[in-house]
């Protein structure tokens, strides 16, 4: 009985600690605040920026940070009139572009904190390209991706427990959570999870490009030329973080008539 009480006591414990991804609606585990999190990234986004090397490119870095600006401005305006608002409280956004010719990459930490390598730039080939690779990136921010991954490793670490408490329990485990949540590590347990995601950010990263003003049809294209330059060589979906080109090809086609309602020229 004792058991069976505990068991219910957690169940309701997490169905009680959870929370909504705007745009999607889907219900996600929320068990470390954004304050934790954001700080956490912060600290974490200085020392990468600081370790760099900064890209000299005046060009390109004014692009991705005339990008990240008008992105921004979309998701405040989502946001706004979905009165969700308060979801963006304690973000301090920062658009980088990292030189590395060699790091076909871009991120976006909690709380906005965004940086593309250079590699990626020729790939995305125009604005239009780094929009799309834009607007997915700060959706995993806006989705609280990195808080869901986090909560999700200290449920299975710790249980039911704050940052402080897992802090003071394994700070070694608790950061390493942390960088597994931010897409700093992998763990083949979390890849279906992290599929998920992929996919969400996609949708999402789609309704706000084309509310910032860049045309949502873009997006297949970009992820035709990232399919053209790995030659065949992405690993089986089911063993990839990511979904399969095809199917995120197909997925991002399927949504485009949705995220043209929001697109404005």
């Amino acid at each position: 009985m004792f058991y069976k009480i505990l068991s219910f006591a957690l169940l309701l414990a997490v169905v009680t600690a959870c929370a909504t991804v705007a745009v999607t609606g889907r219900k996600q585990l929320s068990l470390v605040s954004s304050d934790e999190i954001n700080q956490m990234s912060a600290q974490q986004y200085k020392e990468v920026i600081q370790k760099g090397p900064i890209s000299t490119n005046q060009e390109q870095t004014a692009m991705v940070k005339r990008v990240g600006v008008r992105i921004q401005k979309a998701v405040e305006q989502y946001m706004a009139e979905k009165g969700l608002s308060n979801q963006l409280a304690g973000f301090n956004w920062e658009f980088n572009l990292i030189q590395d010719d060699k790091t076909v990459n871009a991120w976006c930490m909690p709380g906005g904190k965004v940086a593309f390598y250079t590699a990626i730039i020729p790939i995305c080939k125009d604005e239009q390209g780094v929009a799309v690779v834009m607007g997915h990136e700060v959706a995993h921010a806006i989705a609280n991706h990195g808080a869901e991954r986090m909560s999700q490793g200290m449920l299975a670490e710790f249980g039911l427990s704050t940052i402080g408490a897992a802090m003071g329990q394994n700070p070694t485990a608790t950061q390493q959570i942390f960088a597994q949540a931010i897409g700093m590590g992998t763990n083949v347990g979390m890849l279906k999870f992290s599929r998920n995601h992929e996919s969400e950010a996609d949708h999402m990263g789609l309704i706000f490009m084309a509310m910032a003003g860049y045309d949502p049809s873009s997006a297949p294209k970009f992820w035709e030329r990232m399919a053209t330059l790995s030659g065949g060589q992405q690993p089986p979906e089911f063993l990839s973080t990511h979904p399969s080109h095809e199917t995120r090809i197909n997925d991002l086609e399927g949504w485009i008539p949705e995220a043209m309602k929001y697109y404005k020229k």
